[in-house]
């Protein structure tokens, strides 16, 4: 498994609104997507920074997902170009919330 962190910093203007109308609106393109196993969008305000945290089954479908294209499009949706890094997964818990 592989993790991707997405993560986007904010010199000014951070819109915690604005981020949380974006990861509502973008939910729904990521459920039952083929390989990936999660998606977490997290914002801190603290530090005017917003997160994602995908975990995918293999690097090669993480890096086929993160195009230059998408990449792009992400920076036109954030405002700000992210920064991105590949983390290998050790071993992943995972409990089911009722």
């Amino acid at each position: 498994m592989v993790g991707v962190l997405v993560k986007f910093s904010y010199e000014r203007d951070f819109n915690e609104e604005a981020v949380r109308a974006i990861a509502e609106s973008a939910r729904l393109k990521f459920e039952g997507m083929p390989e990936l196993r999660s998606k977490a969008f997290t914002y801190d305000i603290e530090n005017r920074e917003a997160m994602n945290f995908y975990v995918w089954q293999s690097e090669e479908a993480a890096r086929a997902f993160f195009t230059a294209e998408r990449l792009e499009s992400i920076t036109d949706l954030y405002g700000v170009t992210p920064k991105i890094q590949y983390v290998r997964i050790a071993t992943l818990v995972e409990n089911s919330c009722i």
